[in-house]
């Protein structure tokens, strides 16, 4: 069996090596992989200055892989671009606020808290400068329409600001791998887009190396991941791969229905020099409401909240989360406890249009419920309150219920 493709030939040893490489990148279930990108998230204008075709060595899936693996660019900065287009309705900006809403679960209400903040990367189109210098000094500064969001992680310090509000946030980590862990709720970059997405790599996959390309006036090769099973949401996902230094340069996901890109992120602008020590440096502005956050005391929230991995907070729903499946057709599955969601005529209102704009009525041997769809992730929520989410189209939810 040979998941990967390449435009060279595979040997034996070389698949051998290539699955201790997959193992040792860590197993990652899809849908919680994908949920994660797209709910905190992503997505970008296809045409990013590409220029031509550039002439490059020839490599295979492995090597390439294997580059992105020992990539370890400590100084760099730029700009990115992102968008992302899950094909949810226009309802005059309910939608932003209802994602604003359900990701302030922190407690402070502050708009500077980066766990509300960065959500709104989840829709739209969105410019996003990024800066780091080794692994304890990273800044991540959102920009639109004459205002600025700028996320610090600066030793133990991590500082957000919102200038429309000219609001702080403050959390101190007691060690940088906390303070890091706080910055890495964003990965508003091809690089950690890129290797969630190597994570998720399995026998169900084929990778293959398919041209080259120039982004932000860098070579870069062209990683090209599919998946093999049908039933899955994701058409493909292309990674263009720094000739040089290995680093992602642009991540695009398109779906299997064709179209645009929902998820689609690169750099504009690159430079692998140092950053000057200021760019990380942070004083509180005058005026500003300054939130301490108390919500943990070492970097990850007490009890296991919104801010750690997304797999083990799903694992600590109501009743736990399961997994129906693997690969790209693997089901995330766990029961609220509660009643399903109701109709739009019961909610009323904008909210209730926005509810029936997403979802389709479904029945069978589990009973009846709703199953509420975007481009990529669909969920069905049954009327007795149970959960089936995944990158999978509506007649693998409804299978997997009824099998349930």
């Amino acid at each position: 069996m040979a998941p990967y493709e390449s435009d060279d030939s595979t040997s034996a040893d070389e698949a051998d090596d290539l699955r201790a490489g997959r193992r040792k990148a860590a197993r990652y279930v899809v849908p919680v992989a994908v949920v994660g990108v797209a709910a905190a998230t992503i997505g970008l204008v296809p045409a990013l200055a590409d220029s031509g075709d550039p002439n490059l060595p020839k490599i295979s899936a492995q090597q390439l892989i294997e580059k992105i693996a020992k990539s370890d660019v400590q100084q760099m900065s730029g700009t990115v671009k992102i968008s992302t287009d899950l094909g949810l309705p226009d309802l005059g900006g309910l939608e932003s606020s209802l994602t604003s809403g359900a990701a302030g679960g922190s407690g402070d209400g502050s708009s500077a808290d980066p766990s509300a903040k960065l959500t709104e990367l989840a829709t739209g189109t969105h410019t996003v400068r990024v800066a780091a210098d080794g692994p304890d000094r990273q800044k991540l500064s959102l920009l639109e329409n004459a205002a600025e969001y700028s996320l610090i992680h600066n030793g133990k310090d991590v500082w957000g600001y919102d200038s429309r509000s000219n609001s702080v946030y403050h959390s101190t980590a007691q060690d940088s791998a906390g303070a890091r862990k706080k910055q890495e709720q964003a990965p508003a970059t091809p690089d950690q887009l890129a290797k969630d997405a190597l994570k998720a790599v399995d026998d169900t996959t084929s990778v293959s190396v398919q041209g080259t390309a120039q982004v932000a006036g860098r070579d870069a090769y062209r990683l090209v991941i599919k998946p093999k099973d049908a039933g899955s949401t994701v058409g493909q996902i292309t990674v263009a791969v720094d000739s040089k230094t290995g680093l992602p340069l642009k991540f695009t996901l398109t779906p299997a229905s064709g179209g645009a890109a929902v998820i689609d992120a690169g750099f504009t602008q690159i430079s692998f020099a140092r950053p000057a020590a200021s760019t990380f440096d942070f004083k509180t502005p005058k005026g500003a409401k300054v939130t301490e956050d108390k919500s943990h005391d070492d970097g990850a929230p007490k009890g296991g909240g919104r801010h750690g991995t997304p797999g083990k907070d799903l694992g600590e729903g109501p009743d736990g989360m399961n997994v129906i499946g693997e690969g790209w057709d693997s089901i995330a599955t766990f029961d609220t406890g509660g009643k399903g969601v109701p109709s739009g005529s019961e909610v009323g209102g904008q909210f209730g249009g926005f509810l029936d704009s997403l979802g389709d009525k479904v029945s069978g041997k589990f009973g009846s419920g709703t199953v509420f769809k975007t481009r990529l992730i669909n969920a069905l929520i049954t009327d007795d309150g149970k959960v089936y989410v995944g990158a999978v189209d509506k007649d693998a939810l409804v299978k997997a219920a009824n099998a349930g």
